[in-house]
């Protein structure tokens, strides 16, 4: 107890619980959401999903570092967490890919980092207790605890803000292949994405998420995803209108994590705050029309009510969480639009989920080219014109 109390750094909660720890990473105070993840490798890759955005991420894993950082690990164009809590961290790397340490990169991004914390105590904290404000400060002197608990009340948190089109990409990007032309809407996109579309042919376009309608629909599309991204999805009301237009366009439709839940929300069903998230590469989740159970990787902090769903206007379950019940798919019935909780790149996690890619993509071929023009006049069944 005596090496957490001698500390210069902590993590202090809105709650007015304190986490003592040593700084490494950038020797700047952070304000954010404080959360964990299960994950045990990909600390990188956690760093860059823009997902992360805003948040104060507690590492369960226990050893962080010990294969540095190299450039082809990053997920976006910069690291988006608000800072990393570790229990124990490796400054002397051991891995062939490595061109740093994870204590240099941090630095070099302005992002401050805690290690020596009580991981374990800190993650029992949350799930007991919820995600909640916090304080990353890198050196407590001069400064008593009730100033930081003060300041941790009023600590910043992307679920009250809109924040998607802080992390969208600044302007559209076009990577050419034989296969159909996929249209990505960049709400927080991660590189595991691009690069499972890729692989499989795909002609992308990736567009901001500030993107019109008219302007996607321009592009002909043959199929569009709408990626993951921060914060809460009642809150990216742009973008849900954005999700309808392209429903009512008739466009097959794929929506990952935060674009899973732009599409309930677009067809009239609700979200609602998880306790603590779920976030990491363990999640079991099981197909209800197949039976099959996989192993997925996730990082968000809302869910799908699945009473909310419009089940008479074509709209089904098709996918829960094995841990807790909740929504991890939906689809339509006759038309080509479904969405999953999930991150089926696994960028990190397992990759038990790629065949997601496929299956949007057959869907996608059997549409063909054929386009309908939008529908402006009929009834409105769940978001879809007809």
């Amino acid at each position: 107890m005596a090496e957490f109390l001698a500390s210069r750094g902590a993590l202090v909660l809105e709650d007015g619980r304190i986490f003592r720890g040593e700084p490494f990473g950038a020797e700047v105070d952070a304000e954010g959401e404080a959360v964990f993840t299960t994950s045990m490798v990909g600390y990188q890759e956690i760093a860059t999903d823009p997902s992360f955005y805003g948040q104060l991420v507690c590492l369960t894993y226990p050893l962080i570092g010990n294969y540095g950082v190299n450039a082809e690990d990053d997920q976006s164009r910069r690291p988006w967490v608000a800072g990393l809590i570790v229990r124990e961290y490796c400054d002397e790397p051991s891995h062939w890919r490595a061109t740093g340490t994870l204590a240099e990169y941090l630095r070099r991004h302005g992002i401050p980092a805690l290690h020596s914390v009580d991981t374990r105590a800190l993650t029992r904290h949350i799930r007991r207790h919820g995600a909640m404000r916090a304080l990353l400060v890198s050196d407590r002197a001069g400064r008593s605890d009730e100033e930081l608990i003060e300041r941790a009340r009023r600590a910043w948190t992307p679920g009250e803000h809109e924040v998607v089109s802080t992390v969208t990409t600044p302007e559209p990007q076009v990577i050419d292949g034989p296969g159909p032309h996929v249209v990505v809407l960049d709400c927080g996109l991660k590189e595991g994405i691009i690069s499972s579309l890729k692989r499989r042919g795909a002609r992308i376009t990736v567009v901001p998420v500030t993107t019109p309608v008219s302007e996607i629909l321009a592009l002909a599309p043959d199929g569009v995803v709408t990626s993951p991204g921060p914060g809460d999805p009642a809150q990216a009301e742009a973008a849900m209108e954005t999700v309808q237009g392209i429903l009512g366009a008739g466009v097959p439709f794929l929506g990952i994590c935060l674009g899973h839940q732009l599409l309930a929300r677009a067809i009239g069903a609700e979200t609602r705050r998880l306790k603590f998230g779920h976030r990491g590469g363990n999640h079991p989740v099981k197909d209800l029309q197949t039976g099959v159970v996989r192993i997925t990787s996730q990082n968000h902090g809302y869910y799908v009510d699945a009473g909310s769903v419009p089940v008479a206007q074509g709209w089904r379950v098709s996918q829960v969480s094995l841990n807790d019940g909740t929504v991890e798919g939906l689809e339509h019935v006759s038309l080509p639009f479904f969405s999953i909780q999930y991150h089926p790149e696994g960028s990190p996690g397992p990759l038990d989920s790629q065949g997601v890619f496929d299956r949007f993509l057959d869907r996608v071929r059997a549409a063909g080219s054929r386009r309908e023009a939008p529908v402006t006049t009929g009834t409105r069944i769940g978001g879809v014109q007809e």
